[in-house]
């Protein structure tokens, strides 16, 4: 059997090293690999509606560099477009981000196949996650599972648009930027911040403060 696989990834080395673990699978799968490094490569393979059904497998980086035009930020935006036009393809999602939020997000937004955290796997766990992914499991490390059953989240007390916000605060984002990016009005982000606010018990305070709280609860 062949497998079509679509690696997203903006160091070659990596693209190098991933390749050289798919080919021990203990199936004996022969792979034959084709490589996007940013943002903007990925989209014309992913639209291309003559690759609709050409990949069984996609292996995403979540921090990719990005393509403003097309509103494609990071690998979470780009699981998006893939299941957009490639529904039947299956996702492995690899993050060096360990923080609560992403992972959440990633979850509820892409529903992967696979989720890897790099600081909680080894080289092995690929060709593990890459095998049973092609069984029809799912395959998310031991941090993933752990940090999904977050209340706040499990509960629905945090919905996407607070997840995005928070997310964006982090980065640095105020309030005009977080509206233009989400295509929302600045009223709304500032009524959310309010919300968020009273759900993390913060009575007074600014951005840092709801950053503080979603620290000290691992959510960044």
């Amino acid at each position: 059997m062949v497998v079509k696989i679509l690696i997203i990834d903006d160091h070659p080395g990596m693209i190098e090293g991933y390749k050289a673990m798919l080919n021990l699978n203990k199936e004996k799968h022969a792979i034959e690999i084709t490589e996007a490094y940013n943002c903007e490569e990925a989209y014309a393979i992913i639209s291309n509606k003559n690759n609709s059904s050409f990949f069984d497998l996609i292996l995403l980086d979540y921090s990719i560099p990005p393509f403003p035009a097309q509103k494609l930020f990071n690998g979470e935006d780009l699981g998006v477009l893939i299941r957009k036009h490639m529904p039947d393809t299956k996702i492995i999602m690899i993050t060096a981000h360990f923080d609560t939020i992403r992972l959440y997000n990633v979850v509820k937004k892409i529903q992967p196949n696979g989720l890897l955290v790099k600081s909680d796997y080894k080289p092995p766990h690929l060709i593990e996650a890459f095998e049973k992914v092609l069984d029809g499991e799912i395959y998310y490390t031991p941090l993933v599972t752990e940090k999904i059953k977050q209340p706040l989240f499990s509960k629905g007390l945090l919905d996407s648009l607070d997840r995005d916000i928070i997310v964006l605060l982090a980065e640095g984002f105020q309030i005009k930027s977080i509206a233009s990016k989400m295509n929302v009005s600045e009223d709304t982000v500032k009524k959310r911040k309010s919300k968020i606010k009273d759900l993390l018990d913060i009575e007074k305070g600014g951005d840092e403060d709801i950053l503080k709280v979603c620290r000290s609860l691992g959510l960044l």
